[in-house]
């Protein structure tokens, strides 16, 4: 046995039993999920340690308390966001003190509390102790309440609580169904993995994921991005209140049976509005014509939809599938992994992605997707050698271009090249290309209203920022959503607004240095230098070596006046020279 020091998270789920005795097996299958695409993922991202599991509920060990409250409050924002907080809602309850470590288990006082603040906290909310809450409240630019002094059971001394409670989660709850746009709307579920395989899951989802890029082709429809239908994927759903959340007339959904060289796909879409059936099909074909069975069930769902508009429109969702199966099927998993935005499935995407084009050196996707994880690992810190992955990200996109130019994923990660490059003319150009080429293309919207931000073209920014949202409204990049909303109103000198749209940014990504020094900066200049401080210290402990030359080299605002506003703000938050 040892003692030490220790930031100790517990956490459970809400009335559990309650919802196990009205649908034990979904319920199991909601946790599981929420499980390994959320919560796991996040304890190994803050450097956490799962001690053990509890039924419902686990307890985690974290070297530091920042750690700990990072990863609850990264913890409920995704919750809440994904849309299973009604189902599931986390109490999260953190605790900073002495443990005894007894092999794999942790015991002791420090142990105790942290399961007792786990009864306090709200559900989608965080119980912290004051030893917790001293270390972090200058930290994390994050506001917590002053809960009083509790009487814990078994702890001699009475422990003072404080409070996060989720605004996103609030948010959400109260949130009025989107109304329906202009034209025929639809969102396509991730089919369900009929296969005893748990590994076809990757194959089920690249089906689903090609299925939504061709539809996500037809101009007149307009397509709800694949990161935001798939943040339903393992929940029980109701078909009226997915249409209602994303504001949607159609929603598709299906099944994927695969057993050697056959597959069967069910699919079947659904008038949200009316709860009616507009079409169903199931289809029995060889592996090898999935491609084809795909433009199959494209034609399908847009002649369902819109009968006068498919013949003009069906020439231009037709690809040619690839001829190498084992590429493609690197590439689906690889995609899968760059989009999940850590760096540890960034690692696992470039693996996958590189072996891939040993198969196949000219297949597009995979020089397109290696290119974006690329990116992303610089963009978000995670290369040893930011200038050379760059060079070997434009490399693969201009390869992969001229391969195929009309790929919105090789016109997006050019003008992600030419955005950190500081070409804001061609980056537009390229990201604009995307965007004709795929109307539903979220992040090319999304990326076009950060580049056209800074480029000084605030009301179109605006504009690009809330289509992205309107189409992918629990993307895992939203906060880049956010963020260009926010740079465009510093841009035009609307802080209050900024602060409004940085503050969103901070909430979907606490740890993104951009996000924290436009809310800094913002802050700063409407008059609110406290808080102002208060966030610029969690970019300095993020970025420990940041100073205001750094800052002129690595962003590029069109008007250099707009810099000189931005850095004047950081600096009256404690920017030094």
């Amino acid at each position: 046995m040892e003692r030490k020091l220790a930031a100790i998270l517990a956490a459970d789920v809400a009335g559990f039993s309650r919802l196990v005795g009205a649908d034990e097996e979904g319920t199991l299958s909601v946790l599981r999920s929420l499980h390994t695409s959320i919560i796991e993922p996040l304890i190994r991202e803050h450097r956490g340690r799962i001690v053990k599991f509890m039924g419902d509920g686990l307890l985690v060990e974290f070297q530091s308390a920042v750690d700990a409250v990072r990863c609850a409050v990264d913890w409920q924002t995704r919750l809440a966001s994904c849309g299973n907080e009604n189902a599931l809602a986390f109490r999260i309850g953190i605790n900073l003190g002495d443990i005894v470590v007894d092999r794999d288990d942790i015991l002791g006082d420090g142990v105790n509390i942290a399961a007792r603040l786990e009864g306090l906290a709200d559900p989608g909310g965080i119980a912290l102790s004051d030893m917790v809450f001293q270390n972090v409240r200058a930290k994390l630019g994050l506001e917590f309440h002053d809960d009083g002094l509790h009487t814990l059971k078994n702890i001699e001394t009475p422990v003072r609580v404080w409070k996060w409670v989720n605004s996103a989660s609030a948010a959400t709850k109260a949130q009025v169904p989107l109304p329906l746009p202009g034209k025929p709307s639809i969102a396509v579920l991730a089919f369900d993995n009929m296969s005893n395989d748990p590994s076809q899951e990757y194959f089920c989802d690249g089906v689903v994921e090609d299925l939504i890029t061709e539809l996500s082709k037809y101009h007149w429809l307009m397509v709800i991005a694949r990161n935001t239908t798939f943040t339903f994927k393992g929940a029980s759903v109701d078909v009226k209140d997915i249409g209602r959340q994303l504001g949607v007339r159609y929603v598709m959904e299906g099944s994927i049976r695969k057993s050697g060289d056959r597959v069967r796909i069910t699919a079947q879409m659904v008038d949200a509005v009316s709860g009616s059936h507009v079409w169903a099909e199931r289809y029995d074909r060889e592996v090898a014509d999935v491609f084809a069975l795909q433009d199959e069930i494209t034609q399908a769902v847009a002649g369902a939809i819109q009968p006068t508009l498919i013949s003009a429109e069906a020439d231009r969702a037709r690809r040619t599938p690839p001829e190498n199966m084992v590429a493609w099927d690197y590439a689906v998993r690889g995609r899968w992994h760059v989009l999940r935005l850590t760096q540890e499935d960034n690692a696992i995407a470039q693996t996958l992605l590189r072996t891939g084009l040993k198969h196949d050196p000219e297949h597009v996707p995979l020089l397109a997707f290696l290119s974006f994880g690329l990116i992303n690992a610089v963009f978000f810190g995670w290369s040893n050698d930011p200038a050379a992955w760059l060079t070997e990200a434009r490399e693969l996109a201009e390869k992969a271009a001229a391969l195929d130019e009309n790929d919105v994923w090789v016109q997006c990660a050019l003008g992600l090249c030419q955005f950190i490059a500081k070409q804001p003319g061609e980056a537009v150009g390229h990201l604009r290309k995307a965007i004709e080429l795929n109307p539903s293309f979220a992040l090319g919207h999304g990326y076009l209203a950060l580049q056209l931000a800074y480029a000084g073209h605030p009301e179109e920014a605006i504009q690009e920022a809330e289509t992205a949202i309107r189409l992918s409204p629990r993307d895992p990049e939203l906060f880049h959503f956010y963020v260009a909303a926010g740079t465009a109103h510093f841009v035009a000198g609307r802080y209050e607004d900024a602060v409004e749209w940085a503050e969103k940014s901070v909430g979907e990504r606490p740890a993104v240095p951009g996000s924290l020094r436009l809310l800094a900066s913002s802050l700063a200049l409407k008059g609110a230098s406290e808080k102002a401080r208060k966030v610029f210290s969690r970019v300095r402990e993020i970025s420990p070596t940041v100073s205001a030359d750094g800052i002129r080299n690595a962003i590029h605002f069109g008007n250099p006046e707009d810099l000189e506003r931005y850095i004047k703000g950081l600096k009256m938050a404690g920017l030094p020279d």
